[in-house]
């Protein structure tokens, strides 16, 4: 694994706007606006290490399922602050009938830097985004630089290929809708959206689109439609499940929810299972499951225990997105107890990101159904991948 710097395309800017990723500049605190696409560097791989961390993610794939499983039979919802019992019950539910429910996609973070084991940063199975730029725009920009040469990215036919595959779990006689927030200003989720409804028409579903704001709910007939009034069967909706099971339409979502076997009207995708795996608690009950294993970091729910003074920790909000809330502590020597946080965190242990040249990169690996998929690069200059952190494209070699 190796940074290596090259010239930017001329033009690159429109390229990749044509390509899908519309969002590719960053305006700053500033007022600045600063490439997030960023084809000044690329990363480079052998193909012996792309295989081994295949070999990782699907790994930790199957292990996260069981850790999954585990939290639905030991009922231990309340560790991942899943305090509604409806909503609890949903999950159990879904989890339950997962063979019965369609499920797309993931995005595991990971921290490599080529000369020791991957380890997890954190998992996320519900609304995974930088997608549009790891299965395009990075494909054509190793087609044009590196013509020959290969990536670690199958993403598009492993989408259109879990559409067809799942086509029979979707209710018949009414097209599967695409959601996402227009309160999203980037336009990132709109082009997720827009891009994974084209990997659904590629794979000959009736597909149509639709913003959450959009969705109405018909008093009459106790169901979700569309502006034109049209029942809402089923639904892929870029919008987290804990925002869906929230917001003041919640009860609506919860007594119209089809959890397979066609017992209710709307069926979501991600499935209702998927709260499981993108809440930050599944990293502690993963090191309880799976201790010392070599691809995590020890992590736990009720404080950071040896962490505070051997290697430092990291705090991570249950539910967060883009490092919000994400607090970095060096280990204190004295051995001075820290003050926990007030909202339930997980407590994870300090693994410092690589860093090349300054640049501190996580790799983004995706997972498509069980399968690994893909390989997306974000970089950024604080210690936490956050939301002005940078995409840079990368090759094997």
């Amino acid at each position: 694994m190796e940074r290596r710097t090259i010239e930017p395309r001329p033009g690159w800017q429109q390229t990749v706007e044509e390509q899908g990723l519309i969002y590719p500049l960053t305006r700053y605190p500033d007022d600045s606006l600063r490439p997030y696409w960023d084809e000044s560097a690329y990363y480079a791989f052998s193909l012996a290490e792309v295989e081994a961390l295949e070999d990782v993610v699907e790994e930790l794939h199957r292990m996260c399922l069981a850790a999954a499983d585990h939290i639905v039979t030991a009922d231990r919802f309340a560790d991942l602050g899943i305090t509604d019992p409806r909503v609890a019950d949903a999950v159990a539910e879904a989890w339950r009938r997962r063979a019965e429910l369609p499920s797309l996609y993931g995005r595991f973070d990971l921290r490599y830097d080529g000369t020791g084991p991957a380890k997890l940063l954190e998992y996320n199975a519900d609304t995974p985004t930088s997608l549009v730029e790891a299965a395009s725009p990075q494909w054509f920009w190793m087609e044009e630089r590196f013509p020959g040469a290969d990536q670690w990215n199958s993403l598009h036919e492993r989408l259109v290929a879990a559409w067809k595959k799942q086509a029979a779990l979707l209710p018949p006689g009414s097209p599967l809708y695409f959601a996402y927030s227009s309160a999203d200003e980037l336009g990132e989720d709109l082009m997720t959206v827009a891009y994974l409804q084209e990997t659904a028409d590629q794979a000959g579903l009736d597909t149509a689109w639709i913003s959450v704001e959009e969705i109405g709910w018909d008093w009459l007939s106790g169901r979700f439609v569309d502006q034109r009034l049209r029942f809402i069967r089923s639904c892929f909706k870029l919008y987290p499940w804990e925002w869906l099971t929230t917001d003041r339409f919640a009860d609506h979502v919860l007594a119209t929810l089809d959890n397979g076997g066609g017992t209710g009207t709307t069926l979501w995708i991600e499935p209702a299972w998927k709260m499981l795996l993108s809440n930050k608690a599944l990293l502690a009950i993963l090191w309880e499951l799976y201790p010392g294993h070599p691809n995590l970091l020890p992590a736990y729910l009720d404080g950071p225990r040896e962490l505070a003074t051997t290697a430092g920790y990291v705090a991570k909000p249950l539910l967060g997105r883009e490092g919000a809330g994400v607090t970095v502590h060096a280990p204190d020597s004295a051995g001075n107890l820290p003050a926990l946080r007030e909202e339930p965190c997980c407590y994870q242990e300090l693994a410092p990101l690589p860093d090349f040249d300054g640049n501190r990169v996580v790799l983004g690996a995706w997972v498509v159904e069980d399968e690994s998929a893909g390989l997306g690069i974000r970089e950024s200059a604080g210690l936490v991948t956050d939301e002005y952190a940078r995409f840079l494209p990368h090759v094997i070699l």
